[in-house]
């Protein structure tokens, strides 16, 4: 069953959960979640979304978020992740979805 869709409106507060597939970790040291919040920082200024709160978790993340345009919070989320898996399996020498 797909996931229900998002409500995607501008300038509204939205909290994004994000997953680890089968809840396994998406953290393994301390420079990930740095590396992370890097990564979030360069997408929400690029696709001008205010973080306004985060908690990052073993195998997930929490993120309060208000996008200024519709659609911005999609491509922020995308592009963190994108970025993060990319380093994250050159770093550990894994392949694949985190």
């Amino acid at each position: 069953m797909p996931r229900t869709r998002r409500l995607d409106l501008a300038g509204v507060a939205q909290h994004v959960t994000q997953r680890g597939n089968d809840r396994q970790p998406c953290f393994f040291r301390d420079v990930d979640y740095v590396r992370y919040l890097q990564d979030l920082r360069e997408a929400a200024f690029k696709y001008e979304c205010r973080v306004h709160a985060y908690v990052l978790m073993t195998n997930h993340v929490h993120l309060l978020v208000t996008p200024t345009a519709a659609g911005a919070l999609s491509r922020m989320i995308q592009a963190t992740g994108r970025r993060y898996v990319r380093y994250l399996n050159d770093s550990i020498g894994r392949t694949g979805t985190l």
